[in-house]
């Protein structure tokens, strides 16, 4: 069973709380108008026995005129058929009803595949899907941060996974594992 799900980051840091001497407030200082984004589409698969893993992948826009922005059916496909070779068995994918998600061609892609089952999530609930709260914990983690360049914040969101991928303490984690417990398997 897998939970997919996409997020973007620009150059212009998630606000975040912090303290500062009274009467002095803290300003954090960021020229990220215009200057592109990183679009990130992440997916949590769970197995009965073991760990849950993390896949993602990245995409670096850099707000060229013409240039799409988010990432296509082909990204989303090349990710789904990454975790396949990675679990080696049929996957239940649960995703939510964004427009490339549910396109014509999406559709084509997915009916190639006999292994792969879609599910689509209800409108408007993100709190079914696990990995809306593993975006809200890198986000957190970026707070007030501010990048000098994209192929920085695109390293940084990287990092931030990667280390993600190995901390089952982590809220999404611990979420989609009581998810899949709660499921009843044959």
């Amino acid at each position: 069973m897998c939970f997919e799900d996409e997020a973007g980051f620009t150059r212009r840091p998630p606000k975040g709380r912090t303290w500062g001497r009274r009467g002095i407030t803290p300003v954090v200082k960021v020229s990220g108008r215009g200057s592109g984004r990183v679009s990130v589409a992440g997916l949590l698969a769970m197995r009965p026995g073991s760990r849950t893993r993390l896949c993602h992948r990245l995409r670096r826009h850099s707000g060229r005129k013409g240039e799409r922005r988010s990432l296509s059916e082909r990204d989303y496909i090349d990710l789904i058929d990454g975790i396949h070779q990675l679990v080696r068995a049929p996957i239940v994918l649960v995703w939510d009803r964004l427009n490339t998600h549910v396109s014509y061609a999406m559709r084509d892609l997915i009916s190639a595949r006999g292994w792969l089952t879609v599910f689509v999530l209800p409108a408007y609930a993100p709190e079914l899907n696990a990995v809306e709260y593993l975006w809200a914990h890198v986000k957190h983690g970026l707070a007030n941060l501010a990048s000098v360049a994209l192929d920085r914040l695109a390293t940084l969101v990287r990092n931030r996974l990667k280390r993600l991928q190995y901390r089952p303490d982590v809220p999404a984690c611990s979420l989609s594992t009581r998810i899949f417990q709660a499921c009843r398997w044959p």
